[in-house]
């Protein structure tokens, strides 16, 4: 792509004592052209120049230097004007020179234009932007199919349009953003409000955007499989070009267009399968939620803290200078840093849990402090590392205790074991451990819910020992006898069993 190259005249009007005449005699020009006046003589002018806000006198020598001014940078031409009657030598003077625009002068105004416009909005990353390119490319595949080519260009240049707007939004929110990222030395009551409101306002954006750019990226896929070629060549044959030069301008007219295609595949589907233009779009707006966010951490914590260290200082400062007495000095620096002899205010209460950490000292517990605190700086006196002791001894106890504990369990296990289906009461007698034994077999079994036929199920956390419960059929009362007292409750039909053991069945069966 060549390098812009901007004529080195175009824009001197804008600079020096004279600028804002000579703006104002463009501006003139321009409101003309609006209203399809191409010429203007110098009366016209001068009349013009009041409807732009030009309101100082100026006379016809000072107007046409301006003018022979702008035409000699090319922004103005003169032609002398043939169609008119002129009565007198002085209405021919004045009548006769007719003054226009250059196409230079057309787009250095329509460039000054633009750069006030630019200065004057704030960008916007517009979902309603996005969701009308969507339909436009539906609405071009439409047309594509069964519409006429009048309506093919209409709709390719509503399409165009909408994605001018997107960039244009988007370059300028970008640019906004980025200048909030860094914004510095503002009130933080305004700059916590603004960038709490830019976060809600990109997370919006953000919500469903993956969607929408699917949607688009399927719909400009199917106008490629239509064919481009043939689309921008209906486009043309509905654009209805004049021919006012020898030049053809399809030719150029047809270039324009396959750059502003290109432009909306690389926005939304590049054909190199590089990243599109939304995706780093949604990127650099997800970044930026997350740096807006930090920021606003950072102003809540600054704003919590009542003031600053500096100020704390200031104010300790002060009040030296304000104590009379010497003693009182002393003892404001002992309050204010601590430095005294006292050596225990690391020291913390055995159980700090029961102590809330808002209670005065005067009503808090008081701490244990040993006497050599004072003396060696230590809680305890140290002594010399004793020796390891031989701890075999300890391992062999416990070792046989435990095997007697897993005896004593297994001969439980194996009283319980009933080998079929028995009543609770034919236990009759037990030791309270087999009891407690007994219980939490009930207990799990109980704790289950029942099958469509009533029983319940239980076992053991190992999984050895089962237990199937059944509520009686008679309603009756077991009685059970332990050392320590007798239990009643529902005499249930109980069946406890562990497997891959030979036991022996318990009482009568049920």
């Amino acid at each position: 792509m060549d390098p812009i190259r901007v004529p080195p005249e175009m824009f001197r009007f804008t600079s020096g004592d004279r600028a804002g005449l000579y703006v104002s005699v463009l501006h003139a020009f321009g409101e003309a052209n609006e209203r399809l006046e191409t010429a203007l003589g110098i009366d016209d002018v001068r009349a013009r120049l009041r409807t732009v806000g030009w309101l100082e006198a100026i006379d016809d020598e000072d107007l046409t230097s301006a003018l022979d001014q702008l035409r000699a940078w090319n922004l103005v031409d003169v032609i002398q004007n043939h169609s008119e009657n002129y009565r007198t030598a002085t209405e021919y003077e004045r009548r006769n020179l007719q003054y226009s625009l250059t196409r230079q002068g057309e787009a250095a105004f329509a460039g000054v234009v633009h750069a006030m416009s630019v200065l004057a909005s704030s960008g916007a990353l517009q979902t309603a932007v996005l969701d009308a390119i969507s339909d436009r490319l539906a609405d071009l595949l439409h047309e594509l199919e069964s519409g006429a080519d009048r309506r093919v260009f209409i709709v390719l240049s509503e399409l165009e349009s909408h994605l001018e707007a997107l960039r244009a939004n988007t370059k300028q929110f970008n640019g906004e953003l980025q200048r909030l990222l860094r914004a510095e030395g503002v009130d933080l009551g305004v700059f916590h409000e603004v960038k709490a409101a830019t976060v809600a306002y990109l997370q919006e954006f953000l919500t469903n955007i993956e969607y929408r750019t699917h949607t688009i990226a399927s719909r400009i896929q199917a106008v490629e499989d239509f064919g481009i070629a043939r689309m921008h060549q209906r486009a043309l044959l509905g654009a209805e070009l004049p021919k006012l030069t020898g030049a053809d301008p399809g030719v150029a007219w047809l270039e324009h267009r396959r750059a502003r295609w290109d432009g909306i595949r690389a926005w939304f589907l590049p054909v190199d399968g590089s990243t599109p233009r939304i995706d780093q779009l949604r990127q650099v707006g997800r970044k930026a939620i997350i740096t807006l966010l930090q920021v606003l951490d950072r102003i809540t914590e600054s704003r919590r803290r009542s003031s600053s260290a500096v100020a704390d200082f200031r104010e300790l400062a002060r009040w030296f200078t304000v104590l009379p007495e010497q003693d009182d000095l002393h003892r404001l620096w002992s309050t204010a840093f601590g430095l005294s002899s006292a050596r225990h205010p690391h020291l913390a209460h055995p159980d700090p849990e029961l102590v809330s950490y808002t209670a005065p000292w005067g009503e808090a517990p008081a701490v244990e402090v040993s006497p050599l605190l004072r003396s060696s700086g230590r809680t305890e006196r140290f002594g010399r590392t004793g020796a390891i002791p031989d701890v075999a001894a300890i391992k062999a106890a416990r070792a046989a205790r435990a095997a007697v504990e897993r005896a004593e369990l297994q001969a439980a296990w194996d009283m319980l074991d009933t080998g079929g289906a028995v009543r609770l009461s034919a236990f009759g007698e037990l030791d309270h451990e087999v009891f407690e034994r007994l219980l939490e077999l009930l207990g799990r079994a109980l704790g289950n819910a029942p099958d469509r036929k009533g029983t319940r199920r239980g076992s053991t956390t190992d999984g050895r020992i089962e237990i199937v419960l059944r509520r009686p059929p008679d309603g009756g009362i077991a009685e059970l006898k332990t050392p320590r007292g007798i239990f009643r409750g529902p005499d249930y039909i109980v069946e406890v069993t562990a497997p891959g053991r030979d036991t022996r069945r318990r009482g009568a069966s049920a």
